[in-house]
């Protein structure tokens, strides 16, 4: 490949994960209105939260298999149009089974979307011979802080779903279609023996296990406060609706601060240091919001939640890639459904939990689970961070 060609490749696939980082914020901050728009009960909004995920995990599975047919990027391009009308849908209806067809689409377009986007950056992330794939989870977080401002904005003017979900949709949706141009699908790498994970190019679900872990109880962590930070705020500490749009967005700030410096700490001190921190940092954050007095002590805790969950994500789908150098596309595609494992348990469970008992209790259930990510670090450190086929320089550090 032309370095040109990767720098555009790098470059469009950046708007592709600040486009969903845009669209995600602009679901996830607005569920409040979202259940009073269409009168969702609070005992039936957990099935509609717990849908997403599952075809999302269903789409991921079967993404596995397409690209294999048409590539990453072909998938990508398709797919991020279809998850913006499905946002547009969200807000344009009116009757319960609207919501649930929109939401439903939403989730199998985003389900292929995660997946193919990933595979291009570890992919990418390959073909330069360095680290990347944190660059490309900031844009998402830069992404979900736009996202989560205008949410913000839609709320204080008391603005209908429709009218603030168009004008975003109309502007996204080209910039995304015509960036689709310059992805780059990269090439797979070696295939070595089972030292690397790989053998014959395939995946062995056994040594990718404790990944698939660590993303699910990272991703039970992330739903929790991308699905109940807003509810939490307005019903537990007793916020305004406007100001419960902030702590998905002061968790933004903090995950992208976390992404643009995750580098430097993985260079200096090791990756499985850094996954330890962030999870005991994640950890704290939980136990901040769950004793929390009032909002703006709840807001402290969701900002150092960002800090702490930043740097998981990225590098393990990084160290999946490491791992299966001849298979990458596959290890991401199901590694990816984790993802999802995590948001179908994060979310209905906290419901339930808050239903059955106190939602500041159920704020310690994930806060264990993150906890117990200390136990599988070592998988991001227990080889050498390289790809295995002379891509990297001899000091180049990955750090996903």
């Amino acid at each position: 490949m032309t370095e040109t060609r990767l720098r555009r490749g790098r470059g469009s696939l950046a708007v592709s994960f600040f486009v969903q980082g845009v669209t995600f914020a602009l679901l996830v901050t607005r569920i409040p209105a979202i259940q009073d728009r269409y009168g969702i009960s609070d005992g039936l909004l957990p099935v509609f939260l717990a849908a997403v995920p599952i075809l999302a995990g269903v789409a991921s599975v079967v993404t596995e298999k397409l690209v294999a047919r048409v590539g990453p990027g072909a998938v990508l391009r398709w797919t991020q149009p279809v998850v913006l009308l499905a946002l547009l849908g969200v807000g344009a209806g009116s009757e319960l089974w609207h919501a649930a067809v929109a939401l439903g689409v939403f989730g199998l377009a985003v389900g292929a979307l995660d997946a193919s986007m990933n595979m291009l950056g570890v992919s990418l992330q390959r073909a330069y011979g360095r680290s990347i794939m944190l660059g490309f989870h900031a844009s998402y977080s830069l992404g979900g802080i736009a996202g989560a401002s205008l949410a913000w904005a839609g709320a204080h003017w008391h603005l209908p779903l429709f009218v603030s979900y168009l004008p975003v949709v109309a502007v996204l949706l080209p910039v995304a279609f015509v960036g689709s141009r310059w992805y780059v699908d990269g090439e797979p790498g070696p295939v070595v023996g089972d030292g690397a994970g790989a053998v014959g190019g395939g995946v062995a679900f056994k040594l990718l296990m404790p990944l698939c872990l660590v993303m699910s109880f990272a991703y039970i962590g992330d739903s929790t406060v991308s699905n109940w930070s807003a509810k939490y705020l307005q019903d537990v500490l007793n916020s305004s609706e406007e100001l419960a749009t902030v702590p998905y967005n002061a968790y933004m700030v903090t995950t992208l601060l976390g992404r643009s410096v995750g580098d430097l700490g993985v260079r200096r001190f090791g990756a499985a240091a850094v996954v330890r921190a962030g999870s005991v940092l994640a950890a704290l954050g939980f136990a901040v919001v769950a004793a929390a007095p009032g909002a703006w002590v709840g807001m402290a805790g969701f900002t150092i939640l960002g800090l702490g969950l930043s740097v998981i994500v990225p590098q393990t789908f990084a160290a999946a890639g490491r791992l299966f150098p001849g298979a990458s596309d596959a290890a991401v595609a199901r590694l990816n459904v984790f993802n999802y494992v995590g948001f179908l348990i994060g979310s209905p469970l906290v419901g339930a939990l808050g239903d059955a008992w106190t939602y500041r209790g159920a704020m310690l259930v994930p806060m264990v689970l993150v906890l117990v990510t200390v136990v599988y670090a070592t998988s991001f450190g227990a080889r050498p961070a390289r790809y295995g086929g002379g891509h990297e320089r001899p000091r180049t550090v990955d750090v996903g």
